[in-house]
């Protein structure tokens, strides 16, 4: 049987909370899951979020010219739009755009990443069409550990980072601050249209700032009560090219806190609140022109109940969406209310996750979701499983009720899935294979007709992909390919076309190996060709990066790492016009004291 409920965060290493809002083992996930820890972060050594996900199991990103620019993440061929992202456990994402800024999450507050493919609206709501990634940020280890870090990269890239963290009796903390302050690179190459002169033309270098912290603190006050709460926030600037504006200052807030009761080993009850906001003060060439804050506040209420060799869950879900803008929109507020239930059994060899959701939302009324995980162990090491699933995503509030533009009839878009996987487990490592297909109905986009949005829009999108890892003649390594077709449905003159800036094939090789006190390793992405636009006449190509790395641990507290990104120096874009890093390095001293 699952077991009941996710276990304190510190003590997470083998388990997954996020494919079934409860804890399970790993290996026993009936749902497509990559996990990334932090030992597996200092072996990588990405410059950010995006460099850590990129070219992971149907996993692509686009990026708008660089560090700190917005980034997108499309998994398994949906949009950036139809994937949850979670910060322990809170939603986060502006509610005027939809998207999560995941540029501004620094690495070094991140403690493990949970990426589950597929559709889960049934257990957390709106967006979860492609999966959900959550993100655990940093978190006690040991009874006491301070650590410090300092780099210095290309572009005046600049960065520091210290914390401490410990347990002590019944409680524990953490705390952790970062910096980061580059340069950057031009966002966006000249673009000359029509015989006009070039759209943008500003050639200089658009810099980046990040200073993030994070407070986390957890206390255990007798067998059946403990409780945890944290803060995180970001402070931003981040410059770039435009006519309208050029520069934006940001602040990200996520605060959460969680109440679990735990009478007897069958039954546990948790209380979880949280807010994020996301702040944004815009300007152009240094002068004000406006501002998009956006708030969302959440509580949720959840009983995981063993009964009969399973596992019953059951929960309330509430979130309010707020917006406090210098655009004045017709509506600035909104509620959200979620019942769900989820039952987890396994039968002998074979192992069934069941879940049903209705939300009621106060803008366009109710919506009912449902899926089904189905498994069986055909032997000790191998394993076959298959899923169902309907998933949503709400409109946000600059499709609704910007001014001039947002059409608030929208409805909200609709999935349905379906998956099926063969993984197992050898002495040298794991492998696994998946094959998809979802459909998405009633698609927001541009309607000539009304000169707005409005859901006439459809897709499928199917997909293979495969990962496999292990260790081999002491090196360890990670292989992720992925094989996609994702197709505009939409009657008219796209019908058919390549839905834009997801590429058909990619893949990914990891390689890492110790020699001594010495550690190397590298890395190769892949991207075959893909398309900016529905119409599939802005062709990029097809692009390959190598990166390298290499640690030394010159004392046990003290490491050295360089690492040497884009080696061959390629010329790439993942959003049309805009520009991508060259050739570059960062080199980073740390300290952390041996335990």
């Amino acid at each position: 049987m699952p077991a009941l409920a996710a276990a304190p965060a510190a003590e997470l290493d083998g388990m997954v909370v996020t494919a079934s809002r409860t804890e399970q083992a790993r290996e026993q996930t009936l749902a497509a899951v990559t996990v990334i820890d932090r030992a597996e972060i200092r072996r990588l050594q990405p410059s950010s979020v995006a460099d850590l996900l990129r070219g992971l199991p149907s996993l692509s990103i686009s990026n708008n010219g660089g560090p700190g620019k917005a980034t997108s993440i499309f998994l398994r061929g949906t949009g950036s739009g139809h994937v949850l992202v979670l910060i322990d456990g809170v939603r986060v994402g502006s509610v005027t755009s939809g998207g999560a800024a995941i540029q501004d999450i620094p690495v070094g507050q991140i403690e493990r990443i949970e990426i589950v493919r597929g559709p889960f609206s049934s257990l957390y709501g709106s967006s979860a069409i492609g999966g959900v990634i959550q993100i655990f940020t940093r978190r006690a280890q040991g009874a006491f550990e301070p650590h410090v870090r300092v780099g210095f990269g290309s572009h005046a890239d600049r960065r520091a980072g210290a914390g401490v963290s410990g347990k002590a009796g019944n409680g524990w903390y953490a705390i952790s601050a970062t910096h980061r302050d580059t340069d950057g690179i031009n966002v966006k190459r000249c673009v000359p249209q029509a015989g006009l002169p070039c759209v943008v033309a500003q050639p200089d270098r658009d810099g980046f700032r990040n200073t993030s912290v994070n407070l986390r603190g957890g206390y255990r006050f007798n067998d059946a009560w403990d409780g945890q709460a944290f803060v995180y926030r970001t402070r931003g600037e981040s410059e770039y090219d435009g006519t309208v504006t050029d520069m934006a200052r940001t602040r990200h807030r996520v605060t959460g806190a969680r109440l679990r009761y735990r009478p007897g080993k069958h039954v546990t009850v948790s209380l979880r609140l949280g807010r994020n906001a996301d702040l944004s003060d815009n300007y152009l060439r240094d002068v004000y022109s406006g501002h998009f804050d956006s708030y969302r506040d959440i509580g949720s209420l959840q009983a995981d109940i063993g009964v009969a060799g399973g596992l019953l869950s059951v929960g309330y879900d509430w979130q309010r969406a707020r917006v406090d803008s210098s655009t004045v929109y017709a509506v600035d507020h909104r509620i959200n209310r979620g019942v769900f239930a989820q039952w987890q059994q396994d039968f002998g060899s074979q192992s069934l996750q069941a879940s049903v959701r209705h939300d009621d939302n106060q803008q366009f009324g109710g919506q009912t979701t449902g899926s089904v995980l189905w498994g069986w162990h055909m032997t000790d090491s191998l394993r076959l499983t298959a899923s169902y699933g309907t998933a949503f995503k709400a409109p946000t509030f600059n499709q609704l009720y910007f001014p001039g533009y947002g059409n608030p009839r929208l409805g909200p878009e609709t999935s349905r899935s379906f998956a099926v996987g063969l993984r197992g487990t050898r002495d040298w490592g794991h492998w696994s294979l998946h094959a998809y297909e979802t459909r998405i109905d009633d698609m927001i986009a541009f309607d000539a007709a009304i000169f707005g949005p409005s859901n006439i829009d459809s897709a499928r999108i199917r997909g293979l992909e495969a990962s496999v890892d292990g260790k081999a003649a002491a090196w360890d390594w990670r292989v992720s390919a992925t094989l996609m077709d994702p197709r505009e449905l939409t009657p008219g003159a796209n019908h058919g076309n390549v839905l834009p800036r997801r590429p058909k094939q990619q893949a990914r090789v990891d390689l890492g190996r110790s020699f001594g006190d010495f550690h190397v390793g590298g890395s190769v992405y892949m991207a075959a060709a893909r398309y900016d636009d529905l119409g599939n006449r802005r062709r990029m190509g097809g692009y390959a990066l190598t990166d390298l790395r290499l640690a030394w641990n010159i004392h046990p507290a003290w490491h050295l790492r360089l690492s040497l990104n884009n080696v061959f120096d390629h010329r790439y874009e993942t959003a049309m016009y805009y520009n991508q890093m060259g050739r570059n390095y960062l080199l980073s001293l740390s300290w952390r004291p041996t335990r």
